[in-house]
């Protein structure tokens, strides 16, 4: 019996029963669905959403500008060339994945409305049980799997971040999350505050037309890097005619390549870096902006994520008196605006609080098994993506220095690979433990504080699985090494345990 393909037990009219199930049906599980049928052909699968439509983040989200924060040739997937601005707009995105779906016949496989409730592993039958909740009517669903592949995504869907600062209530304009912008905010001649500095800050402050002002109020700066929304070597490859799949490999390969570079120069030459990024401000600002207190970090780069302004938009704004910087921090809310703790007082009808998110690491699902509610943060994890004690489950979850589905894309291959050789073993159940020699080693925070610190991982690092001193234990955040690693795992490692 095909362990990978027949059902195990005999299952009920109302269970259906897949050789895989994905989570979520966005960048990441389109991908799964794709390196599934491409790679594991046969293989039945089906791909459950929450919301009523494909695209995780690029659907959520749906304040002004909404943008990527990376270049498509790496953000896009290395098997579908993008051939657009480098930097694209959510309906880009969208447009692309969309292309993806219909170009590989994947909608059939994806069931939307569907909201994972819990998932409960059987060692038994070797297999998880998946309750679902049909949103659109309530009904609750059950779906028996083999293997569980988590692609939810790393954060909240339905609720940002926003801190509770005094007098909140007290405001008599309105507070809004961009995460979950309302549909009839009218801007028009608004005196605008946006709290935060990050990409989500920097996208909307000179996305915000026809306010009267927008102001960025910042506790501490970040660092930007500004240019073109143009890849000049895709442009020059395109005069040529050559082949658009030749233009993506070859562009995606040079701007990894100068994305290797510049990350290795900002731990390397610290100060260095940090004085080219504040010149790329310099340049595109007022001479009597004061960049020392607005724009310049007391940390080195890329120990928070940098931003790309694509054609300087944010520094164009304030240029332009648009838009202004304050960098502050807040007291209280007042009945007009916020008062500040150097005194000062910023007038407001509307303020945004682009403050971050919620980290959601097990997508809201209620865990167990063999009967035995389990958590995450108790596990440690098998390079980012399996975790001690837990079988039959992988998990996406992208890089911080580079882009999200350039890790997908590496995942995808592992599992498929993971799959195949079951099968050849006639494995049922695969799960990671520490060896004997791992028995002593250090058990450490999934991250490293001092490395990369974003406020969303600080906040959640409580809910995220432990990472071990050794290599094969940790998320190394490092495309360049995993992209050579991953394909050389050794399944047959001790680190796996098959029944």
């Amino acid at each position: 019996m095909d362990a990978l393909i027949e059902p195990r037990v005999n299952t009920s009219d109302t269970t259906r029963h897949f050789d895989v199930l994905i989570v979520g049906a966005g960048i990441s599980g389109i991908g799964a669905a794709y390196h599934l049928q491409t790679q594991c052909p046969g293989t039945t699968f089906a791909v459950l959403e929450t919301q009523a439509g494909f695209g995780g983040t690029w659907r959520t989200h749906r304040y002004p500008g909404i943008r990527s924060d990376s270049d498509l040739y790496t953000f896009g997937y290395r098997f579908k060339p993008w051939t657009s601005a480098p930097i694209a707009t959510a309906q880009e995105i969208l447009t692309y994945l969309g292309e993806v779906i219909s170009e590989n016949n994947l909608a059939q496989h994806i069931n939307y409305r569907h909201r994972i409730d819990a998932a409960a592993w059987s060692s038994e039958t070797k297999r998880w049980t998946v309750d679902a909740t049909l949103l659109d009517t309530g009904e609750t669903l059950r779906f028996t799997t083999n293997f569980l592949w988590m692609c939810q995504g790393y954060y909240r869907h339905d609720q940002g971040y926003t801190p509770e600062w005094p007098g909140m209530s007290s405001f008599n304009g309105r507070i809004v999350h961009p995460q979950t912008w309302p549909d009839d905010l009218d801007l028009t001649g608004k005196r605008v505050v946006v709290i935060g500095s990050g990409a989500t800050a920097a996208t909307l402050v000179p996305n915000i037309k026809g306010a009267a002002h927008v102001t960025m109020l910042q506790r501490t700066p970040i660092f930007y890097r500004t240019g073109r929304n143009a890849n000049a070597l895709a442009d020059e490859l395109r005069d040529l005619q050559v082949d658009e799949n030749w233009i993506h490999e070859i562009v995606r390969r040079r701007i990894l390549r100068d994305q290797d570079i510049f990350t290795k120069r900002t731990f390397n030459e610290p100060e260095k870096t940090k004085e080219e990024l504040l010149n790329l401000a310099r340049a595109n600002l007022p001479a009597d902006f004061d960049i020392d207190r607005h724009f310049t970090p007391d940390y080195r780069p890329w120990r928070q994520r940098i931003a790309f302004i694509p054609d300087g938009d944010l520094f164009k704004a304030i240029s332009a008196g648009r838009a202004s910087v304050v960098t502050d921090e807040i007291e209280t809310f007042t009945e007009t605006g916020i008062a500040l703790k150097s005194g000062a007082h910023l007038d407001a009808d509307v303020i945004v609080t682009a403050t971050g998110f919620h980290l959601s690491v097990q997508g809201g699902i209620d865990f167990s098994i063999d009967g035995t509610q389990f958590n995450l943060a108790d596990t440690i994890t098998y390079r980012g993506m399996m975790f001690t004690g837990v079988p039959n489950l992988a998990w996406v979850f992208g890089y911080f220095r580079a882009s999200w589905t350039l890790r997908a894309d590496l995942v995808g291959d592992f599992v498929c690979r993971l799959l195949t050789h079951m099968k050849s073993r006639q494995a049922h159940m695969v799960t990671p433990a520490l060896r004997p020699e791992d028995a002593d080693m250090e058990v450490l925070p999934w991250i490293d504080p001092e490395n990369f610190n974003p406020g969303y991982l600080m906040r959640g690092m409580h809910m995220l699985p432990k990472r071990g001193s050794k290599g094969d234990w940790q998320h190394s955040q490092d495309y360049w090494t995993e992209k050579d690693e991953f394909p050389a795992i050794d399944l047959d490692d001790p680190i796996f345990h098959y029944a």
